[in-house]
This record gives structure tokens, sequence and C-alpha cells, in this order.
């Protein structure tokens, strides 16, 4: 934390590092992303944002201990009432109204619980990695059904939109929503190794092969 008063030299090193931090994460380069955080944060602890982006790279990462503590200093800096409400949430032990949806229906629909947290990790990352973008928690039936949907495909456990709308009381216009919303931010693919719960994920035979590939290349161009 820093103890001295903050120059003039050290906020303007902070903010360069900040948008060259952010031009890696959105590259998905995130050991440098955090290094470059970690400094902004170092120059200027006072800084809000800074301590924020940190926990956006480090959540990606899948370090929650730290993204934790980031989210405990953004807190700490933070001058907007409704947005440090609404990241205190995230160190509350009791489930959120789409939590709580998730646990009863899921299981109610023949998956398996750890499936279940697959879909509560997802939530969590989602509601760090959106940042200060605004979040509409109005509607917690229609993240519920969209988390649900995103976590079977990513499982091969589908279920019909219809289906879902249906269980979670809301509309498969809502359900498609959510869901576009959710692959697109936390960049969701087939088989996600970070929400996949099944024993043989096939995106290790498609990393096998790339490897073989690259193997053969490599002796072809030798000869």
């Amino acid at each position: 934390m820093v103890t001295r008063p903050i120059s003039t030299t050290d906020k303007l090193r902070a903010q360069s590092l900040n948008r060259t931090g952010l031009e890696h994460f959105d590259r998905w380069e995130m050991e440098s992303a955090i290094t470059l955080f970690q400094e902004a944060t170092r120059l200027d602890d006072l800084e809000a944002e800074y301590h924020l982006n940190l926990a956006r790279a480090q959540v990606r990462m899948g370090d929650y201990e730290l993204m934790m503590k980031a989210l405990g200093d953004y807190i700490r800096t933070e001058t907007d009432e409704k947005l440090v409400t609404r990241f205190e949430t995230l160190f509350s032990n009791a489930f959120d109204e789409v939590e709580s949806r998730l646990t009863a229906i899921m299981p109610q629909h023949g998956l398996r619980l750890e499936i279940v947290g697959a879909a509560i990790q997802m939530w969590l990352e989602y509601r760090v990695t959106i940042g200060k973008a605004h979040l509409d928690l109005s509607h917690p039936e229609e993240w519920a059904a969209g988390l649900d949907h995103t976590v079977r495909k990513v499982n091969f456990e589908e279920a019909s939109v219809e289906e879902l709308a249906e269980w979670y009381d809301t509309t498969e216009a809502a359900v498609r929503s959510a869901h576009a919303d959710l692959v697109d931010m936390l960049d969701i693919m087939p088989c996600d190794y970070r929400y996949f719960r099944g024993e043989d994920n096939p995106l290790d035979k498609l990393v096998e092969a790339a490897l073989m590939l690259e193997d053969l290349e490599r002796r072809f161009q030798e000869a």
C-alpha cells in the first residue's frame, strides 16, 4: 500500500500501465496483464479501477484468493456506493437469487452437483469480469436459465431452450440473450476447461493432434 503522497509522475505512469494492461487483457495475455495492473496499483493505490482490473485478470487465471484480495482493495477505494454494494455481495456466504435458483432447479433436471458448481463459478466470473458495466439483476430467473443453458452446452448435457424457459419461468428469448452475454463476456468455447466437468475433455485430443502435427512439420522441415 502506498504510504506517501502520490506524485504526478507516478499517477501518469500508473495510467499508462493500466492502459497497456487492458490491451493484454483483451488479448488474453493474463500473466502480462496481471503484472501491469499490479505495478499500476503499487504506484497509485488510491485508483479503484486498477484494483478492479487486477481482479478481472486474476479471475480469468482462476486465482480466486488473489482476486478476492484485489476486490477488497477495489471496494476500499471505490466511491460509487452502488458498485460497492454490488461487489460486496461476492464476499457473502449466502447464495444470491440467481445461485438459489440454480441449486434448486438444476439437480431436479438431471445435472450433477459438479455441473451446478460450474454454473455458480461461471456466474462469479461473469460478475467480476464485467467490471463497472451495468448489471441488471431485476430478473434473476433469466440469468439462472442462461447459466444452466450455457453450462449444459459445455458439458454435452443439453436441454431445449423451450424446456429451460419453462423450468425457470422465463422466456426463450431471455434464455438466449443471457447465454449470448455469458459466452461473449467470458469467451466461452465448446468443452471449455473452466466449466467442463466430464472425465475426458475432447479438447485434449485436439491439443494432442496439434502437437503431433507440429512435431511432424518440424521433422519434415529437418529432412
